[in-house]
């Protein structure tokens, strides 16, 4: 294992004491866990270069989190997990972004203009706009931000030598021939093949950040694990699986109201716990300033059914909870032409539609969930999207008096001679399997819940070889296309997980996308939705919520649909 570090010098104190009790553990004992002798040894050195030991002076004014899943990758070009994602918006920035009520606002870019045929974007960027300093820059000075940047980091998106996952998000969508001009320093053009509605949010993107070509070719490969950017922090050091640091950037460009420049945090110190329940910890000993989502096997600890603090919590973490662009849902694949499908019952709309019917959301998320969620009753478009009401698509409930009618309809009067249906999940849902499973079978329709790994899962799903499986899908960016997008009959899977394919809906939906309307392009998208619920290629469960964490004294961090990391605007008032 390599250790990377970039100008060790400025490491806050304590950069590398993972354990809450590292000042006073020995060393082999603080990173057992994970690590290696070497990498003890080498940390060994980082621990006192950057006065590790020394408690009194621990950095108060950094960030802490824990990153669970861990990190593959700082390039943004491969920003495709949520823990990805936040690390690539502390590092770098891009043309536009999503602000806390999810519309689209300036950021590199500060104006932009559209075409009268829609089909080109031409954006004008903020001047002062500067890379971090590095070696690969003259001098190792960072310099400032041009169109032939952006111009770059698309181009390198789209190229297949880079193998982007983010390499879809331009895909039939921009002109061929020049989809990306810099016109001038300041200014860059896009053109599109055709109008496409979403694209600014899509320009919202962390795969979209603006990237150096020097430092890219500087580093080559490595430009995964030494990141440039423009972002409110710059990279300092990443011991992959055990801490990332990033520092103030004191050259942003961006200022608050008052003409103070942000960020106002120190920096941000990333750890990478896989533990739960070590996490939890460490939040209790104001190790950690919040926690993403809340462990299952402790929830019922700290929130009451009803998704409140318990009164002995009150005083000392502070819940927040927000409407979250995340469905959970179960998949149903529907392709006739795949052998798994012509065997199986949910070949049939009706069975589909009565496993719908067949159990109770509203008891699921109150028990399971302790209502942190909303019970999925209407459409797969969750709640939480700016001007779009979701609850004009008409969904299910529980209706199991629906279920046996519809049961006997297909052919399986109160389930007799139907076939069990092996639903697929992985371990931490296996609770909301279960119960699905037993209020399905009470009216008639056997299920197996198999619970597997999820890296079979994704195989599974991808290559089409599950009937029935549990899944999620969040926004990447805040337009009802995104989620509509899993039912177009000319995506692959992913995202069309179900090889779903209506003529109807792909009319709709090919409608939408082009309808400068906002009005007229919502309504098109709920008729869209409502064709899908119809048909019933999904099983809606609970529209999610973001719930986290925080420490009493972290003000200014607010949260947003996407459950984006903003930190920016934080502060530490202890």
């Amino acid at each position: 294992m390599k250790l990377f570090v970039k100008n060790i010098n400025p490491l806050p104190p304590a950069a590398c004491c993972l354990h809450p009790a590292a000042c006073c553990l020995p060393l082999r004992k603080c990173f057992t866990f994970r690590s290696k002798p070497v990498t003890c040894l080498l940390l060994t050195l980082l621990l006192i270069t950057s006065s590790c030991y020394n408690k009194k002076n621990s950095g108060k004014n950094y960030f802490h989190y824990n990153e669970f899943n861990g990190i593959s990758s700082l390039d943004p070009a491969f920003a495709k997990s949520q823990s990805g994602m936040w690390a690539a918006h502390q590092l770098y920035n891009t043309l536009v972004e999503i602000d806390t009520a999810l519309h689209i606002v300036p950021c590199i870019a500060k104006s932009w203009e559209l075409s009268e045929d829609r089909r080109t974007y031409t954006f004008h960027l903020q001047t002062g706009v500067l890379f971090h300093d590095d070696p690969a820059f003259k001098d190792g000075k960072g310099r400032p931000l041009v169109a032939s940047d952006v111009v770059y980091s698309f181009s390198r998106i789209m190229d297949k030598k880079t193998a982007s996952p983010g390499a879809w998000i331009f895909n039939r969508k921009v002109d061929t021939l020049q989809a990306f001009t810099a016109i001038d320093d300041s200014t860059f053009q896009l053109k599109l093949l055709k109008p496409y509605q979403p694209i600014l949010g899509i320009l919202s993107m962390q795969s979209c950040s603006i990237v150096p070509k020097e430092a890219v070719e500087k580093y080559t490969t490595d430009f995964r694990r030494h990141p440039v950017g423009t972002g409110p922090f710059k990279f300092i050091a990443w011991e992959e699986g055990l801490s990332l640091v990033m520092k103030r950037n004191e050259n942003y460009f961006e200022f608050d109201s008052t003409g103070k420049r942000l960020p106002y945090l120190d920096g941000v110190q990333v750890s990478f716990y896989d533990s739960k329940a070590t996490e939890f910890l460490l939040f209790r000993q104001q190790e950690l300033d919040f926690i993403n989502d809340i462990e299952a096997s402790f929830k019922d600890e700290i929130l009451t059914k009803r998704g409140t603090l318990r009164k002995d919590w009150e005083d000392k973490i502070v819940l927040q909870t927000n409407p979250y662009l995340n469905i959970e849902y179960l998949g149903i694949l529907v392709d006739s032409t795949n052998d798994i499908v012509k065997n199986s019952a949910m070949r049939f709309r009706k069975i589909r539609q009565a496993v719908n019917y067949g159990f109770d959301r509203r008891k699921m998320v109150l028990y399971l969930r302790n209502s942190l969620g909303t019970p999925a009753e209407s459409g797969f478009i969750p709640m939480g999207l700016p001007c779009f009401d979701s609850a004009k698509v008409k969904g299910y409930h529980y209706d199991p008096a629906m279920t046996k009618k519809l049961l006997a309809e297909a052919g399986y009067p109160d389930g007799k001679g139907m076939p069990t249906v092996k639903l697929l999940t992985i371990a931490i849902y296996a609770d909301m399997a279960n119960f699905i499973a037993k209020q399905l079978e009470e009216s008639g329709i056997p299920i197996q819940v198999e619970v597997i790994q999820k890296s079979l899962l994704l195989e599974m799903t991808s290559g089409s070889k599950a009937p029935f499986f549990r899944a999620s899908w969040i926004a990447d960016y805040p337009d009802a296309e995104n989620y509509l997008s899993v039912f177009y009959s000319k995506n692959p899977a992913p995202p069309n997980y179900t090889r779903y394919n209506n003529p109807a809906f792909d009319a709709i939906f090919e409608q939408a996308i082009t309808e400068p309307n906002d009005s007229l392009r919502d309504e098109l998208y709920r008729r869209a939705d409502q064709v899908v619920m119809n048909d019933a290629p999904v099983v809606p469960l609970w529209y999610d919520k973001v719930v986290r964490l925080t420490q009493p004294y972290i003000q200014g961090f607010t949260p947003n649909a996407l459950n984006l990391l903003e930190l920016r605007w934080v502060r530490k008032t202890m």
